[in-house]
């Protein structure tokens, strides 16, 4: 299994090297993780936590939307510290873990839990169970799991790694004990070198 230091040092190497807007998943307004807040009706006041947000603007607009509990939670430093450079003085107003998404061991419980492009990065059964019981025990009954990763139709590596793609059907059965489906969206992302990438979201409740 690689070592935290090892994969930390990777993403830092990306985040060093790389312009947001030049990275494969840029988005200028991630209208898709921000239907999915609308669509779920998710209160101003919930506990929200971006997992892998590295330094998206998921933040930002959840900020303008005027949202007050937001934690963002990466793996590389050097990501997190250009997110809170963007926000400047926003940024104390929002909690940061610097945690690997498969290690990840929470100290609060959450309404809203987030992931776009970090889990399909867990490629072992163990960092997979990990995380679904992770999720499970960090997200309020009745909260919620937005999860966004490449689909078996998408690219089989992203920054240098490997991936594991899924289908609905897929993410449904990782996370079907606790969790049951309430959304899915098949989603074309445009990359800043106008290359085309499928994604598969799906959206669960904790049942219990």
């Amino acid at each position: 299994m690689e070592a935290i230091g090892t994969k930390q040092a990777h993403w830092d190497q990306v985040y060093t090297t790389k312009k947001l807007e030049e990275s494969s998943w840029y988005q200028p307004r991630p209208n898709i993780s921000l239907g999915f807040i609308q669509q779920l009706s998710v209160a101003k006041d919930a506990a929200i936590i971006d997992v892998g947000g590295g330094d998206s603007l998921f933040v930002d607009h959840l900020l303008d939307l005027g949202y007050q509990n937001i934690t963002v939670l990466d793996l590389s430093p050097k990501a997190l510290e250009r997110a809170q450079n963007r926000l400047g003085e926003r940024a104390i107003t929002v909690k940061w873990i610097l945690a690997d998404a498969a290690k990840f061991e929470p100290t609060e419980q959450y309404d809203f839990w987030h992931d776009r492009a970090a889990f399909h990065f867990l490629t072992t059964e163990a960092d997979i169970q990990h995380y679904a019981q992770t999720a499970a025990q960090a997200i309020k009954p009745g909260g919620f799991l937005v999860i966004g990763t490449f689909s078996e139709q998408g690219p089989k590596k992203c920054s240098g790694l490997e991936i594991k793609q899924y289908s609905e059907q897929d993410l449904v059965q990782v996370f079907e004990n606790q969790f049951k489906k309430i959304l899915y969206q098949q989603v074309d992302h445009l990359t800043p070198t106008q290359a085309i990438q499928q994604f598969t979201f799906c959206a669960f409740q904790r049942t219990h």
